[in-house]
């Protein structure tokens, strides 16, 4: 019987161990798309208790402790850091074969080098001994980035963040690359007129600009945009149920603008053509930047109404949604192809049973000219577990190259959470030994190895063209 997290952990085969051990082990860490708060790394936060590092942001968490019966004021509710975690080590023991119980022994592990399993009888112990390395200068923010390698960190921001921590980093010259990425689905959610409207004023205040008409909204995104760039912003990003790719005429969205400007609530079909015209003018400003476009889609998100009022958005309540995907985005990317305006792309899938439909999705719009151009991309949220990582892996295999992938990303919101790209790594190896030793792969270690680095950071790294070790001054362009 193995140990329980040793050092072959998860790689089942002698093949799959040197591939992890030799070649993928002490590959640094691109993270291209996270939700880390950038004021805790400009300030190189400290924090008081562990806590405060699990538990304060963490909805994976919570959803656990409200599936095993914690009443909510233990999660997102006024109970003492203490309390708190009480209650967390009594939930863990009930989480076997849900990631969450790998995932926190990896961060006692490789954070603090406690080996021992966290449950009720365990929990003071340990929450004593971290919450006591969490307070000196070595467990600083950036020295938890630090002691897992990671390089390069691209926070998620609205277009009316005025990126000030970003600007405090880059003139630091800060030896962690960390990187704004425009998410702009605010200025997309036309779903409520109040609520638009209140989001116009945030963005008019950010931008100096005052928005009238749909030609002026464009004018200030515009602005928006163009402010990122100047901040080394290369990536944008967008978290969607589905592609918006309706037909609609200039005329139909200025007065759809108008009416929604004057408070008033739009019609579904005026919803549909006016998202699809803004995410259609978001892709051409990508393109004309380079920048790479990611696309997450398949959330249904604020499901439970009751825990929306008590604890807010992003606290737990988000699901798998069943979202018609193939001919919107098929429709989407081809209109931009077609007119030669599609940038590099990510396309990631909430829903697994749309796996394959992404993947093919991918290789209709490679072009030739970037080497994985148009990219399926990792097992996300829900599915950056064990099976769900092994089958994004497998329908890209199928489907496209593998050894092109750009890799994993965290999508996380905790400074601990970096043990899931040395999770991701090991499953990639453990796939790759596993053919190698039943004969289906030459028994090429190096080439193999390779192909495994440049999964792991490689790819990535040129993808994007982000060099780790260089820290790009500000870009001076109008509406910085």
């Amino acid at each position: 019987m193995k140990k329980f997290l040793d050092e072959n952990f998860l790689l089942q085969s002698k093949t799959a161990q040197r591939l992890y051990h030799e070649f993928a082990r002490e590959m640094p860490i691109i993270d291209y798309h996270c939700h880390l708060p950038p004021a805790q790394i400009a300030s190189d936060h400290q924090f008081k208790t562990l806590t405060e590092a699990w538990l304060y942001g963490d909805h994976y968490k919570w959803r656990a402790m409200r599936a095993n019966g914690i009443d909510e004021s233990y999660s997102t509710g006024n109970k003492s850091d203490y309390a708190k975690f009480e209650k967390w080590a009594e939930t863990l023991p009930c989480t076997l074969r849900n990631p969450l119980y790998h995932w926190t022994h990896l961060e006692l592990q490789r954070y603090f080098n406690i080996t021992k399993i966290l449950n009720p009888g365990t929990a003071k112990e340990i929450y004593e001994e971290t919450t006591a390395l969490l307070q000196t200068p070595a467990y600083s923010v950036r020295n938890l980035l630090r002691r897992m390698n990671v390089k390069v960190i691209c926070t998620t921001d609205d277009p009316a963040d005025d990126l000030s921590f970003h600007r405090q980093m880059t003139e630091e010259e800060l030896d962690i690359k960390v990187l704004p990425a425009f998410r702009p689905d605010n200025a997309m959610q036309v779903d409520n007129a109040a609520t638009f409207n209140a989001y116009i004023s945030r963005l008019e205040s950010a931008s100096g600009m005052s928005v009238s008409s749909y030609s002026s909204y464009l004018d200030v995104l515009k602005q928006r945009h163009d402010f990122f760039a100047s901040m080394n912003c290369t990536v944008s990003d967008h978290g969607l149920e589905q592609i918006y790719a309706e037909d609609y005429t200039e005329a139909e969205i200025e007065k759809t603008f108008l009416k929604i400007r004057a408070g008033q609530d739009l019609s579904a079909t005026e919803n549909l053509k006016l998202k699809s015209a803004l995410l259609y003018q978001f892709a051409v400003w990508d393109f004309e930047k380079g920048w790479v476009q990611q696309y997450h889609l398949g959330a249904l998100r604020n499901n439970n109404s009751r825990l929306l009022k008590l604890a807010g958005a992003d606290t737990g309540c988000d699901s798998i949604g069943d979202f018609i995907q193939a001919r919107a985005l098929s429709k989407f990317l081809d209109r931009l192809d077609s007119g030669n305006q599609l940038t590099k792309t990510i396309l990631y899938n909430l829903n697994p049973s749309y796996n394959e439909l992404i993947a093919t999705m991918a290789g209709n719009f490679n072009d030739g000219t970037i080497k994985g151009k148009i990219q399926y991309g990792s097992a996300w949220w829900f599915l950056d577990q064990k099976d769900g990582m092994v089958r994004q892996i497998n329908a890209l295999s199928n489907m496209g190259l593998l050894s092109r992938f750009v890799g994993m990303i965290t999508d996380s919101r905790s400074f601990l959470s970096y043990p899931r790209h040395e999770y991701f790594r090991r499953i990639l190896c453990n796939l790759f030994g596993e053919e190698i030793e039943n004969g289906e792969l030459p028994d090429d270690i190096n080439w193999t190895g390779s192909v495994i680095r440049d999964i792991c950071f490689n790819n990535a790294k040129n993808y994007f063209n982000w060099q780790p070790d260089h820290q790009p001054a500000l870009v001076k362009t109008a509406g910085a």
